[in-house]
């Protein structure tokens, strides 16, 4: 790709704004709470778009697009699992959450909110439930860090390794400083760009291509099933896709969100928010995948992620491409500083405040959870020097560890009041084992995407070993009784 200096300016330009808002919460960010959590002050709409934003990431503009240039239509059906996923979460769980984190000792982190749910006094759940959420965040990071030296190695024709190293940098520096309000502002911001973004790219490719219907008759001569949503279709590749929705459940960087919210009155606003731009923001990914299939016909892509960055270059000016590679970026850094922030979250509150440092003032713990944040990512950044690994790959792994291990524990939480410490403790580690031992095994049902064995196995862990543990407390009987009430 061609340096060209409108695009560079663009470019800068947006990193630059995203430090500033990293300053501006720095000087927001004066207690722990403040740190992780941003006080529960989130107002609807950015709560919404922080929720997609860092929800989608780079596989949004990167691994989903390539997808369907490669494949076709039929990839749509992750989409299609993710959209029924978000919604059962945001209708069913993010208020009962809200309300029943701020009840159970004003939780600040999952780890945190279990203990105090299953009134668990040894620790135990805390430090299993924290050690497997930094285990697969820091596979989850590396992946966005490989979208990020993906982009600015085709950007910059930097190598690769500099490009790495340089995206973690910038998105490690905003984190550092600003927490969760500098992510949750950010994040705001970046969900509005990655929505335009993926509005204006299809619209102006098919338009170059002859308009939407000529497009599609192209795609339709190609002759590779590329419109067909039900091509090399079967019950357990379409059971496989679907089941990404169920990853909602458990993902510790989502669920924050909801436990930051002003209020659980904004809860409906918010999903109704949250969803549109979810919508919108998948068809638009999917005419990107279509569109480039037709336009790179005669010179097919080398990396299919790449059919973004490509496009923009190929079809607009420098001004909007730049605009354009912006909003890959927003998209990577949206997904990554939730995630280190999780991360650090889990370090400072869940092993250092709560195993060595009970009295710590909350000036050191948000020290702590700064250089947290770093430690995290140079373990990502580490893994994410392997730049075979794919997007789409690295995503799914840490998606299904954290579906698969929390999505029941968490459904279960606020819906079943006997739901006890060893019934969690027993799903989580079960969860979190199956889909480790899924993953390395291949061929017939093992080809099922590992979430769907480990959520199953979770939330029978959790039912059964619950049903036949003590009975929890009164004072766990009564918390639970309070959430409900005030719902």
């Amino acid at each position: 790709m061609t340096i060209e200096l409108p695009i560079l300016i663009t470019f800068v330009g947006y990193l630059v704004l995203t430090m500033l808002i990293g300053v501006v919460a720095y000087k927001a960010t004066s207690s722990l709470s403040d740190y992780i959590l941003g006080g529960r002050r989130l107002g609807p709409g950015v709560a919404a778009l922080s929720v997609g934003a860092s929800d989608m990431s780079g596989w949004l503009l990167l691994g989903l697009p390539g997808a369907v240039y490669m494949y076709g239509l039929n990839q749509a059906w992750i989409g299609i699992g993710l959209v029924l996923g978000a919604w059962l979460n945001w209708l069913f769980v993010a208020k009962r959450l809200r309300v029943y984190t701020e009840q159970a000792n004003d939780s600040l982190t999952l780890p945190d909110f279990l203990e105090n749910r299953l009134d668990d006094r040894s620790g135990l759940i805390r430090a299993i439930s924290a050690l497997t959420i930094l285990i697969f965040f820091v596979f989850y990071t590396s992946s966005g860090l490989v979208g990020g030296a993906i982009l600015f190695e085709k950007v910059f024709g930097l190598p690769y390794l500099t490009a790495l190293f340089i995206g973690g940098a910038v998105i490690v520096s905003y984190t550092f400083m600003g927490g969760f309000l500098a992510v949750s502002w950010t994040d705001f911001f970046q969900g509005i760009l990655m929505l335009l973004a993926l509005i204006v790219m299809p619209w102006a490719v098919m338009n170059e291509l002859g308009g939407v219907e000529q497009t599609l008759t192209t795609l339709d001569a190609m002759g590779e099933h590329k419109l067909d949503l039900f091509h090399d279709f079967s019950l357990l590749s379409g059971l496989s896709l679907l089941a990404w929705g169920l990853g909602y459940f458990g993902q510790p960087h989502i669920l924050a969100r909801f436990m930051a919210i002003d209020s659980p009155k904004s809860v409906p606003l918010s999903r109704r928010i949250a969803m549109s731009w979810m919508i919108l923001s998948l068809i638009g990914a999917l005419g990107v995948g279509l569109s480039g299939a037709v336009y790179f016909t005669d010179a097919p892509l080398e990396n299919s992620e790449t059919v973004f960055l490509a496009l923009a270059n190929a079809i607009f000016n420098p001004w909007v491409a730049g605009f354009l590679i912006a909003a890959i970026m927003s998209a990577i850094m949206s997904t990554i500083d939730s995630q280190l922030l999780v991360c650090s979250s889990a370090i400072t509150e869940d092993f250092y405040k709560r195993w060595l440092r009970p009295r710590a003032s909350d000036y050191e713990l948000v020290w702590v959870g700064r250089f947290a944040v770093l430690a995290v990512a140079v373990l990502a950044l580490i893994i994410a020097t392997d730049r075979n690994a794919t997007v789409l790959d690295l995503v799914s792994y840490a998606w299904a560890g954290f579906g698969a291990a929390f999505g029941p524990v968490m459904i279960l939480s606020v819906f079943w009041p006997r739901l006890t410490r060893n019934g969690a403790l027993a799903g989580i580690i079960l969860g979190a084992l199956t889909v480790i031992g899924w993953k390395q095994l291949e061929g017939g049902l093992f080809d099922l995407y590992e979430i769907v064995p480990g959520f199953i196995i979770c939330g029978l862990a959790c039912i059964l070993v619950s049903r036949y543990d003590k009975a929890p407390s009164k004072s766990v009987e009564l918390g639970f009784r309070r959430m409900e009430s005030e719902l």
